[in-house]
């Protein structure tokens, strides 16, 4: 059914940068679901199948042609958006106001969905935060990314995947680039022999960092860019990583503190992130002079780091982080601190092990499939005054918070921040404490 052109009248967004529309076929009597992407609720477009047959229980589609706009609906800034084209962004053609409204209406459905929650119940008040300075005039694009994966096609030049493929869209600039990123000029050099190159510009500091994974079998090329750039080699057989000339780890910084982050490890994509990030999960769990406190999937260490200085010198944080060279970079970075520790291991192996009965606060910030039942179980017998869940999936978080109602716990704030524009993605903050008996 690949190509089939249906008009259709588009329904509400859904979890994936898509909308929902439905349709009957030929021959059908029940309409076809189809989720279509660069279009709006309230639209009426020509939607052209991507993926699907005749027995698939939904069809994937683009809004190929647009017979009734949305209010909401601008011109696209970057001319690679739209169909057929680069899969970076969702909503280039969705005006920055109306974005974040869209990311309220996936999160109130998730919460209903999963959780069982309304917003008021999840202590929210129904509003997606910009970052400080994303909130731009219509038409113009935060350049926030300061990590960019890029792919590289078969003659050698760089782009960014389409949606749900492995084809590359050759760019010559990508608009939600970080300056720092844009400046080192990927897009504007061949890359023989290469099939990917991702690009790191740290806010902290002004330390650039490139890494380059060669085609199976081809050397590494020499790497001659606009900017000062470490370049790190990533190893075709195992993925590990290899530093070819300069640092091999950026400084970033968070919260009065220099955070080293290396190999590419985990760090928040926006520059803003950390910060705004840090500032609400502080605010939400209130920590207090000699608290025992977790730090679970803490990566380099950025919320125990914070932690750890309001606890003082009484007080204790323990970090659990899956990733070795992100443990090596914690204890880096928190070595002035000495009643943080941090554990290399899976948190649902890792916990149970450490023998700890119970806890002040708890701060967790997962991988996007969530914490899951068994680790938030385990969380709530060791009876935190208050759990701070930071997410990225509100999908996830709400499956989660299923769960942490079940163990005991409720919802005492939530709040949503767009980290993301120009995407579907958001990232959401929920603090949560025990359910008073009787309530």
């Amino acid at each position: 059914m690949v190509g089939e052109r249906y008009e259709v009248e588009i329904g509400p967004v859904a979890h994936g940068g898509h909308c929902v529309a439905r349709t009957t076929l030929a021959g059908e009597e029940r309409p076809r679901v189809l989720f279509v992407r660069h279009t709006l609720p309230g639209e009426r477009v020509v939607a052209q199948v991507t993926e699907g047959d005749a027995a698939s229980r939904f069809l994937r589609a683009d809004a190929v042609e647009v017979l009734e706009p949305s209010p909401d609906r601008v011109p696209a800034p970057c001319p690679f958006s739209g169909p057929g084209a680069c899969g970076g962004c969702d909503w280039q053609h969705v005006a920055p106001g109306a974005q974040r409204r869209l990311k309220v209406e996936v999160i109130t459905e998730q919460l209903a969905r999963l959780a069982g929650l309304t917003p008021q119940e999840a202590g929210w008040n129904g509003t997606v935060e910009p970052a400080p300075g994303d909130k731009l005039p219509k038409g113009e694009v935060p350049a926030w990314r300061t990590r960019v994966q890029y792919a590289v096609d078969q003659d050698g030049y760089a782009g960014l995947r389409r949606h749900r493929s492995h084809e590359v869209q050759r760019i010559d600039r990508c608009l939600i680039a970080a300056p720092g990123v844009s400046e080192l000029g990927i897009e504007s050099r061949e890359w023989p022999g290469v099939a990917g190159v991702q690009a790191i510009a740290a806010t902290g500091s002004s330390d650039r960092q490139v890494l380059v994974e060669p085609e199976p079998g081809e050397r590494l090329p020499i790497v001659e860019l606009d900017k000062p750039v470490s370049v790190l080699r990533i190893d075709e057989h195992d993925g590990g990583v290899h530093r070819v000339h300069g640092r091999g780890f950026v400084r970033e910084r968070a919260d009065g503190r220099t955070y080293r982050v290396g190999s590419g490890g985990f760090w928040q994509i926006h520059p803003k992130a950390p910060d705004v990030l840090v500032e609400a999960v502080m605010q939400g769990l209130t920590p207090r002079k000699g608290e025992m406190a977790l730090d679970l999937y803490c990566g380099v260490g950025l919320f125990a780091g914070a932690i750890a200085e309001r606890v003082g010198e009484r007080g204790a944080v323990l970090g659990i982080e899956s990733g070795k060279r992100a443990v090596e970079d914690a204890r880096h970075n928190l070595r002035d601190l000495e009643r943080v520790r941090v554990e290399h291991g899976k948190v649902e192996t890792v916990l149970p092990r450490t023998g700890i009965t119970e806890v002040d606060i708890v701060v967790l910030d997962p991988p996007r499939a969530g914490a899951g039942q068994q680790t938030v179980t385990h969380l709530a017998s060791l009876s935190p005054r208050r759990i701070a869940y930071v997410a990225c999936d509100p999908a996830a978080l709400a499956r989660d918070l299923a769960y942490f109602r079940e163990a005991g716990y409720r919802p005492r704030f939530l709040r949503a921040f767009d980290l993301f524009p120009m995407t579907q993605h958001v990232e959401c903050v929920a603090i949560l404490e025990p359910v008073k008996q009787g309530a």
